[in-house]
């Protein structure tokens, strides 16, 4: 049975100056459609490395990596750019919201970049945010701004869904409430959705824990019995 998700030797190097980086190193795992997973390790660890290169940010220095039965290593510029148009919902630390347009055209942007896509009124009501579609995100908390954003990323329907330090600009309360929601359109909406942190909490929530150091991958856990985000003890 294939996986939907395979990393298979793959290697990132940098060069500065006359040093050889590798941020990462061998990598190697694997992720099933529908899974809620962390990839966790300190700062350096490959973590934000691995996130783009699954996203088609950033191409490899060698090994291969499966989404769907895709090997996206092999792409050229424009498959890449369509994958990540189609493919991929991304979700960063800083909301990266447009200010001069209201919540909902911030949502509803991403139909004129693709086609089809979702209902804009169920994802605001999914989120949380039907009534206030028509403020301006200076106008909204923190945590409503990350809704808004995790709105955007799913609105057209993405196979993944990845989120580099989501929580990361976050009061505690609030980081639970957004992750929670990723919780929910993992094991509720079937979305399989990649976090990255540094946050070892977290782990508990998971049903894949990855653990990386030093760009390379230094464990991976099955949780068969996750807990659901608002019982983990922060």
């Amino acid at each position: 049975m294939s996986h939907f998700i395979e990393l298979r030797n793959v290697n990132k190097e940098y060069r500065l100056g006359e040093k050889l980086f590798m941020a990462a190193n061998q990598v190697d795992f694997t992720i099933e459609k529908g899974e809620f997973v962390v990839v966790l390790g300190p700062s350096g660890a490959g973590k934000s490395t691995v996130l783009n290169l699954l996203g088609g940010m950033d191409t490899v220095t060698s090994g291969e990596i499966i989404v769907d039965g895709k090997d996206i290593t092999k792409y050229k510029d424009k498959e890449l750019t369509n994958y990540r148009a189609t493919d991929i919902g991304f979700i960063f630390q800083f909301y990266n919201l447009m200010p001069s347009l209201t919540v909902r055209e911030n949502v509803a942007l991403v139909k004129e970049i693709v086609k089809g896509g979702l209902d804009t009124d169920e994802l605001l009501a999914s989120v949380g945010l039907k009534e206030h579609e028509y403020q301006f995100p200076s106008q909204l908390s923190g945590g409503e701004q990350q809704r808004v954003s995790i709105a955007r990323a799913i609105c057209k329907d993405p196979k993944l869904l990845l989120c580099d330090e989501p929580t990361g600009a976050l009061d505690s309360d609030t980081g639970v409430v957004i992750l929670s929601i990723l919780q929910e359109m993992s094991h509720v909406g079937g979305r399989t959705v990649i976090i990255v942190t540094h946050n070892a909490a977290l782990a508990e929530a998971a049903d894949k824990v990855i653990k990386m150091k030093n760009g390379k991958v230094r464990e991976v856990i099955i949780n068969d019995n996750p807990k659901p985000v608002k019982e983990v003890n922060w």
